[in-house]
């Protein structure tokens, strides 16, 4: 996969979320949350972020659980400038992007600064927190 979210340090466990029977998902995938307890594709930064996917979900191979990670280290892609400190969303491509005023979701906090398309440290923490 492009811009596959690897592991760096494992500081929490991952756990398991429902996912679509028909929905094949990659390993390193960032993910997006949806009710009840379900990953999807990350696709746009406004979704929820339910975490990185852990491991590899095949489609139609009737499995509707995918081990998920809801925090730890990662080395992931910016997709423009990220400042370290920054809160971070998930973007389209699996790529990640600095919070923009007034968003909502957040998937992370930059550990480093990346100009885009550059590769940095993220701390994966999926929170629901306003930016004035």
């Amino acid at each position: 996969m492009a811009n596959e979210a690897v592991l760096f340090y494992e500081t929490h466990q991952p756990i398991q979320m429902t996912c679509a029977n028909g929905t094949g998902i990659e390993k390193g995938a960032l993910l997006s949350l949806s009710d009840p307890m379900t990953a999807t594709g990350a696709s746009v930064s406004t979704a929820a972020h339910a975490g990185i996917a852990h491991s590899e979900k095949i489609a139609n191979d009737g499995i509707t659980k995918l081990s998920v990670y809801r925090g730890g280290i990662f080395k992931v892609t910016a997709l423009g400038p990220v400042t370290v400190g920054e809160g971070v969303v998930f973007e389209a491509d699996n790529k990640v992007s600095a919070m923009a005023t007034g968003q909502t979701q957040r998937g992370g906090i930059a550990l480093e600064t990346a100009a885009d398309g550059e590769t940095f440290l993220m701390e994966l923490a999926p929170a629901h927190r306003v930016i004035a």
